[in-house]
């Protein structure tokens, strides 16, 4: 009973600080925002919107297709970071950015930039302006960003790949909403000049998005030149699951049919699993807390320019606003930073990976009230599983398992944290999961039918 009232006090707190503190801020912002101001009920536009510009389909289908997420740099094309502001007073981009420059040597076929949440500072994957694209599961629950477009394209079907960027779970938590796989990138492993900033310093990471292990180990090779090899070598070295020590780690307040489907995942993957204890799961705790901190603070400084620009969203300005509140907490947090990562080192000589949901619950409705305030975005920030692995650098991959009916989605997402540049390794044992569960997918009428993805199916990316 304390616990439940300790929590109840936390809540009550919370919300007397918004309303007695932020939130007069939040309508000062708002007001002065102008034209900012958004439509009261939240629009529903034609076609599934996953991008914000499409290039026309080629008649050659043989080459592997790209979606871009529109904060990357492609050179003739206006980067819009998902923002009308952006659209109207930037010209196109003179080069591409460096992490293109691979897919460009393979002359793979670019279908895109994909939409996303406004300069990338929220989870929800909204977006007023290009439509928020639709969740392919379920078209009543938000479709996940800031990659949301990425997520969307890939699982319709419209790309073989998509490139996302993740700063506190931008790939990883639209692949858990939209049933894909998507890989969040070790922290400095792939340049991200020529990319729309959030926290550029300590988070941003640039990575790939496939509907399969396959596809999204396509991508990474389009990312990191020799890839392809590595992840060879990792399958050769383990090729079953029963030589992978995986950590399982549990989190208070996860829907149990989550923690069962990830559980059962596991199992009939062969791996060893070892319970992480309540001591590792407390400094997971304070690090997520710690890096949603500095995320808030990264989105702040960042996009500080254009908090009263017209045309930027009221919900993106919020984020803005409260980002800057961070104040002493943000460097009690950077401080903090390094303990994190050798805790996570420690964990690492015990066991080869970490497992855990993406989410701790099904992904949120669609609001029917655009209010813009954000507290959507508090939200999702508090069912996410993944800023902590942003904090420490370290890579991570989501991907989809199966669900049972009670749940309310046909899949939910497991996540398997590494090492630092173990992404070979992550796919591996991912593609070991996949190999051993039937993943639930919506056919084209809408039903759900099982299906066991070709775990031998390999696109050729030289085309």
């Amino acid at each position: 009973m304390s616990k439940l009232f300790s929590q109840f006090f936390h809540a009550a707190i919370f919300a007397f600080t918004i309303v007695g503190t932020i939130f007069p801020a939040v309508l000062v912002v708002t007001l002065l925002g102008g034209c900012s101001a958004v439509p009261l009920f939240t629009k529903h536009l034609p076609g599934d919107r996953a991008f914000i510009k499409q290039f026309p389909a080629e008649t050659n289908g043989n080459r592997l297709r790209l979606a871009i997420k529109d904060n990357i740099d492609m050179k003739g094309v206006v980067t819009t970071a998902g923002s009308n502001f952006f659209q109207t007073t930037h010209g196109p981009a003179k080069a591409d950015a460096p992490c293109l420059a691979i897919a460009r040597r393979r002359n793979v076929a670019i279908v895109g930039k994909t939409n996303m949440t406004e300069f990338a500072v929220a989870p929800s994957g909204l977006n007023q302006y290009f439509g928020t694209p639709r969740n392919p599961l379920r078209r009543s629950r938000i479709p996940g960003g800031s990659s949301s477009g990425s997520a969307v394209a890939v699982a319709n079907g419209e790309a073989d790949v998509a490139f996302g960027t993740d700063t506190a779970g931008s790939i990883r938590v639209p692949a858990a909403c939209c049933g894909i796989v998507g890989l969040k990138t070790t922290f400095g492993l792939i340049s991200i000049k020529g990319i729309h900033p959030v926290e550029p310093k300590h988070m941003d990471t640039v990575g790939p998005m496939g509907k399969d292990i396959a596809h999204t180990a396509d991508g990474m090779d389009l990312l990191q030149d020799g890839f392809s090899g590595r992840y060879a070598a990792a399958r050769s070295a383990k090729p079953t699951g029963a030589s992978i020590r995986v950590g399982r780690l549990k989190l208070q307040g996860t829907d149990p049919e989550i923690d069962k489907a990830i559980d059962e995942a596991l199992a009939k993957a062969g791996f060893q699993v070892v319970q992480l204890d309540d001591q590792f799961r407390e400094k997971w705790d304070q690090a997520k807390a710690d890096g949603n901190t500095v995320a808030a603070a990264g989105a702040s400084s960042s996009n500080q320019a254009f908090l009263l620009a017209p045309g930027v969203s009221s919900r993106t300005k919020n984020i803005i606003t409260l980002g800057g509140v961070t104040g002493a907490s943000y460097s009690s947090a950077v401080k903090r930073k390094a303990a994190w990562q050798q805790a996570l080192a420690n964990v690492f000589q015990k066991v080869d990976i970490i497992a855990l949901p993406t989410l701790q619950k099904a992904p949120p409705g669609l609001p029917l009230l655009n209010l813009g305030i954000g507290t959507l975005e508090a939200h999702v920030l508090q069912t996410q599983n993944t800023v902590a692995v942003n904090f420490a650098g370290n890579p991570a991959l989501a991907m989809p398992i199966p669900a049972s009916r009670r749940f309310g989605m046909p899949m939910t997402s497991l996540q398997l944290v590494g090492p630092r540049l173990s992404e070979a390794q992550l796919l591996n044992a991912g593609r070991i999961v996949e190999e051993a569960v039937k993943v639930v997918r919506p056919t084209a009428t809408g039903d759900a039918t099982a299906v066991k993805p070709p775990a031998a199916k390999q696109k050729n990316p030289q085309g």
